[in-house]
C-alpha cells in the first residue's frame, strides 16, 4: 500500500510524494484516471499542463470528486504556463484559462513549462515560422527573467507557490538574483543529473521527477524501465518495475508523478516499496553509466524548436539559446 508520505515544501505546503501524471493521454483518458485515482487509488496529488490539452476533463473529474470525495484543500494541483504565454501581460490570462478548465480557484504550483519562449500568433501551441514553417516561431525578445517576474506578481489567492521546469542551473540562478525569489524545481531521474540536484539542495529547492518510467513518445524513450537489474530488483521485492522506479526517485527525496490512465497500473504504481541502499546504487549506476536524457525538443519536435535548452551534443547544432535576460 501507499506510504503517504509528504514532503515540505520552502512555501510550509505539504506536497504528497507520489502523484498522477496526465500526460501524453488520449481524449477522455483523463477524466476517467483522475477520477478513479483519487477515488479508489487514493491520490492526492496530480501533475497538469496546459500544453496536455486535457485540463478540461481533469476539471470534470473534479467535479465530481470535489466536495463530496475529497475537499480541494487536500488536493495538491500544480500546471504550468506554456511557452506562447511567456509575455509578462499574458502569464495570469493563460493561468485564468487554466482555473477555468479545471474549475478550481488557485493552483498549489505553477510552473514556467520550458526556458523557451513562443510568439503568441493565433497559430497554435507550436506556432511555425512565417520565414520557414519547418521551425517553430521563437520569440526571441521575451527574456526568462521577465517571465519570472510576472509569475512573482501572481496573486497568492490565485497560486500558492511558483517554480520551473526543464532549467538548468545558470537559468536557475539568473532568476533568483535577478528577483529574490527561490522557485521550485523539477527534474527527470535519468540522468541522475548530480550537480544540478546539489544545486537545488543548497537552495532548498524541491524536485520533482517527471516521466520517471521513461517517455513513451517513442519506443526508445521506454528503455528507462526495461534494464535487467531493475527486472531482478522487482523481482526480489515481489514488486513491479514501476514500483521501482518510483522507489527509486523517492529515495532520493523527489516527488515522482508516474503517469497512466489504466485503473490496475494506477493503484499499483500507488503502492509504494522501499529500496535497499544497495539496490538504489544498482539504479543510480545505470544512468552514471548511460547519459542519455529523454526531453530534448530539438530532436523530436515538429515543427523543430531551433534552440540548444540542455547543451547536450545531440542539440548544440541548434541556431538559438535561452534568453536569459541579465
Amino acid at each position: 500500500m501507499s506510504l503517504k508520505k509528504s514532503i515540505t515544501l520552502a512555501s510550509g505546503q505539504l506536497i504528497p510524494q507520489i502523484g498522477l501524471g496526465t500526460w501524453l493521454s488520449k481524449p477522455k483518458e483523463v477524466e476517467n484516471a483522475v477520477e478513479y485515482a483519487v477515488k479508489e487509488a487514493g491520490y492526492r496529488h496530480l501533475d497538469l499542463a496546459y500544453i496536455y490539452g486535457n485540463q478540461d476533463e481533469v476539471g470534470a473529474a473534479l467535479k465530481k470528486l470535489i466536495p463530496d470525495v475529497v475537499k480541494r484543500e487536500d488536493l495538491f494541483i500544480t500546471s504550468k504556463l506554456w511557452n506562447t504565454a511567456h509575455k509578462p501581460e499574458l502569464v495570469e490570462k493563460e493561468l485564468d484559462i487554466t482555473l477555468k478548465q479545471i474549475g478550481t480557484d488557485y493552483l498549489d504550483l505553477y510552473l514556467i513549462h520550458w526556458p523557451v519562449a513562443f510568439n503568441d500568433t493565433n497559430q497554435g501551441l507550436e506556432p511555425p515560422s512565417p520565414a520557414d514553417p519547418s521551425v517553430v516561431d521563437l520569440d526571441l525578445e521575451t527574456p526568462i527573467v521577465e517571465t519570472w517576474k510576472a509569475m512573482v506578481k501572481l496573486p497568492k489567492s490565485k497560486v500558492r507557490a511558483i517554480g520551473v521546469s526543464n532549467f538548468n542551473i545558470e537559468q536557475i540562478e539568473g532568476i533568483i538574483k535577478a528577483t529574490g525569489v527561490v522557485p521550485v524545481r523539477r527534474v527527470p531521474p535519468v540522468p541522475p543529473q548530480d550537480d544540478l540536484i546539489a544545486y537545488c539542495k543548497s537552495k532548498n529547492i524541491h524536485i520533482t521527477a517527471y516521466s520517471p518510467l521513461g517517455n513513451n513518445s517513442t519506443v526508445e524513450q521506454t528503455k528507462a524501465h526495461r534494464p535487467p537489474v531493475v527486472k531482478e530488483i522487482a523481482e526480489k521485492l515481489g514488486a513491479t518495475t514501476a514500483q521501482v522506479l518510483v522507489a527509486w526517485g523517492a529515495y532520493r527525496g523527489y516527488s515522482v508523478i508516474p503517469k497512466s490512465v489504466q485503473p490496475e497500473r494506477i493503484t499499483s504504481n500507488f503502492k509504494q516499496v522501499e529500496l535497499s541502499p544497495e539496490d538504489y546504487e544498482k539504479i543510480y549506476a545505470l544512468g552514471a553509466k548511460e547519459h542519455t536524457r529523454f526531453n530534448i525538443p530539438y530532436l523530436y519536435s515538429k515543427p523543430t524548436w531551433n534552440i540548444n535548452i540542455f547543451d547536450e551534443p545531440e542539440e548544440r547544432s541548434a541556431k538559438h539559446r535561452p534568453l536569459l535576460g541579465i
